[in-house]
């Protein structure tokens, strides 16, 4: 079963600002919101802590919460900036936790950590070091991991506990009491289902689906499904263009051991060919097989020094291709370098 951990910043744009502001940034008490147009109003778009508990909300008037609060601090919303901030910091999880992390935009992270805990003390010490580090750069976050992005991705946004692990197999009775906004759906549905008297998951899943497909479409029915982890949801890792990465598509989708690790060793020698044109050797090599069930495997292998021995690193690899589950077969490998460094010619000693 996978885990996956969703990373929640709830004061995202509001602590990048700061962050980004440095010793210019208003004092911590001092109410702070980001302002944009919503049509031809201006409205409130983010808010920080200070600013929540003096009465203010995403989406109020900017002339409403300059009555409320005097000595409010106001300043232009950056949502594109915000976004490329959250893609930088992706790549920061992926290259510290696990090969397997997108941005969840507008406020998060989506880390598939199956088989990754161990590395970090097990999941309940890896989700509290997340939330300490990002804390230390003065982030707010939450976090959770279940055995689905959607479980997770709920929990963390409405669950009571800042870090939260949610034992494989029990994610059903962790979402249910959740409110139905949990589900991450349009908000003109969540409306509609409010309005009906729809108001926990618990109401949705006791339903019958074809009544609920009939009146509000595929959409609720997609999302609990994959909240209870009976349908997959394919995460899309993060790959900037400083990644070398190289991949083979597979016609017929492949399986067996001996398959896996011919098409390794030649991935391996595409990869360190473009390692080479850059002058560079690998540190870290993440091996993604994505199968045809939209479940993604992943193997992850390090070494102290940068290398590009093409024999050494498929070796490396192939080690681990037990521990992979084809399911019904792999229609696509991919192959990255996540880490590398300058590697140096070193010069042969002669005896001449």
């Amino acid at each position: 079963m996978p885990r996956v951990v969703s990373l929640f910043l709830p004061m995202w744009p509001a602590d990048r600002f700061r962050r980004k502001s440095g010793d210019a940034a208003p004092l911590p008490e001092t109410p702070l919101v980001l302002v944009g147009r919503d049509g031809r109003r201006r409205v409130v778009l983010a808010a920080d802590a200070a600013a929540q508990t003096a009465g203010l909300r995403i989406g109020m008037p900017v002339s409403k919460a300059q009555a409320l609060v005097p000595n409010l601090a106001m300043h232009d919303a950056e949502p594109e900036a915000d976004e490329m901030a959250l893609e930088r910091l992706a790549l920061w999880a992926l290259r510290r936790y696990a090969p397997i992390v997108a941005a969840d935009p507008p406020d998060g992270l989506v880390i598939d950590t199956t088989g990754a805990d161990h590395l970090h003390g097990g999941e309940a010490a890896m989700l509290s070091e997340m939330v300490a580090r990002l804390g230390g750069s003065g982030l707010a976050a939450r976090a959770a991991v279940a055995d689905s992005w959607g479980a997770a991705h709920a929990l963390a946004r409405f669950g009571t506990r800042q870090t939260l692990v949610v034992p494989s197999g029990e994610i059903a009775q962790a979402i249910l009491p959740l409110p139905i906004a949990a589900l991450r759906l349009p908000a003109l549905t969540i409306e509609s289902l409010r309005r009906l008297g729809f108001e926990r998951v618990a109401d949705l899943a006791a339903i019958p689906r074809a009544s609920l497909a009939l009146r509000f479409g595929p959409e609720p029915g997609r999302r609990l499904d994959q909240a209870l982890a009976r349908v997959s949801e394919p995460i899309e890792p993060i790959r900037p263009e400083e990644i070398v990465e190289v991949r083979r598509n597979f016609a017929e989708p492949i399986g067996a051991a001996e398959t896996i690790a011919r098409y390794t060793g030649k991935l391996v020698a595409e990869l360190c060919a473009s390692l080479e044109t850059r002058g560079q050797g690998a540190r870290r090599l993440d091996l993604l097989f994505f199968r045809v069930d939209n479940r993604v495997e992943a193997i992850r292998v390090g070494t102290a020094m940068p290398v590009r021995d093409t024999k050494r690193l498929t070796r490396l690899l192939t080690d681990k291709i037990e521990t992979i589950d084809p399911g019904f077969g792999i229609e696509l490998m991919r192959l990255a370098a996540t880490v590398a460094e300058p590697l140096r010619a070193k010069q042969m000693i002669s005896s001449l």
